[in-house]
């Protein structure tokens, strides 16, 4: 008589997920599409480099109790790769955030679209000049194509408005926090070989405290933050969706499948923040919307494709 063997155990939802690169970038790009949307309605209410201190000192005190046992254990990779971190602190958490916040007071929203498309972009330059990682052929048209899926959504099907548009400071330092997305997006390959609650973890404490000058020159200018309806609102949605959950799909995305093949996720950020427009304010949905979702999703199926970055 031939016993079977037991069936393998089903991988938990969190596993699974886990292992979804494509899920987790979209994610990603849709709860950071729902913060830029968020920054743009309370851009005059909120202080933005107190917001964005509070941000990742909440993140990690969120994060903490999972996190505190694998701390203990990668904490000798942690300290050996100190130089690492706390530049990977800087630019994807203290300098990126608080810069886009504070940009969002003097940009328009289109501007700020049109400026967040040029991500990939960013991306690639850095993978290339710092690591002599190319974009491949699929790669390079896949955001090319993403890239004018996002000008039609953003200029609303009449491509000749963009030699209408105008820039200010505000877009040059919104600007400034992509290029900073972009190096960190660029340099999380090389990080150490530690959980991400580690990584993930110490980044954000690190982040928060290179903030600490600056809110505390912020607030001494007058700009107190208000414990309102509209704040905790606004720091509930921050903490966990941008925040906590956002990083941790987007480092986990890239670390699955590589920086250039995840940068055209950034052109869904667009997207989403077209179609909350659409279900949340009553836009009307448009045809020349229809053809940038299509063209921004074929964009992004191609540039994601597996294959060999030249160097």
């Amino acid at each position: 008589m031939t016993i079977a063997s037991p069936a393998p155990p089903a991988a938990s939802p969190a596993s699974w997920l886990n292992n979804q690169p494509y899920l987790l970038l979209s994610l990603s790009s849709l709860f950071w599409a729902g913060n830029i949307v968020l920054a743009r309605h309370v851009g005059a209410h909120v202080p933005p480099l107190t917001m964005t201190t509070i941000r990742w000192f909440g993140v990690f005190l969120i994060l903490l109790p999972f996190a505190w046992p694998h701390l203990k254990r990668d904490w000798p990779a942690l300290r050996r790769s100190l130089p690492l971190m706390l530049f990977l602190s800087l630019v994807g958490f203290a300098f990126n955030n608080a810069i886009s916040y504070w940009a969002m007071q003097y940009t328009e929203a289109l501007n700020a679209l049109l400026i967040q498309s040029a991500g990939p972009l960013f991306v690639a330059l850095w993978s290339l000049v710092l690591f002599g990682v190319r974009l491949t052929g699929g790669q390079l048209a896949g955001i090319a194509i993403s890239l004018l899926g996002v000008l039609i959504i953003i200029l609303r099907g009449d491509l000749a408005a963009l030699a209408g548009i105008s820039f200010n400071r505000g877009d040059l330092m919104f600007a400034s926090s992509l290029i900073a997305f972009g190096l960190y997006s660029a340099f999380i390959p090389r990080r150490p070989r530690i959980h991400q609650l580690s990584f993930l973890s110490f980044t954000t404490c690190c982040g928060a405290m290179m903030l600490l000058p600056a809110a505390a020159w912020e607030a001494s200018s007058g700009r107190i933050l208000q414990f309102d309806t509209v704040t905790l609102a606004t720091l509930g949605y921050i903490l966990i969706f941008p925040s906590t959950l956002a990083y941790l799909f987007f480092n986990r995305g890239v670390a699955l499948i590589g920086p250039n093949r995840a940068a055209p996720f950034f052109h869904l950020v667009p997207v989403f923040g077209s179609a909350m427009a659409i279900l949340l304010l009553g836009e009307k949905l448009q045809p020349f919307h229809l053809i940038g979702y299509a063209l921004v999703l074929a964009g992004v199926v191609i540039a994601s494709r597996q294959g060999p970055a030249a160097k």
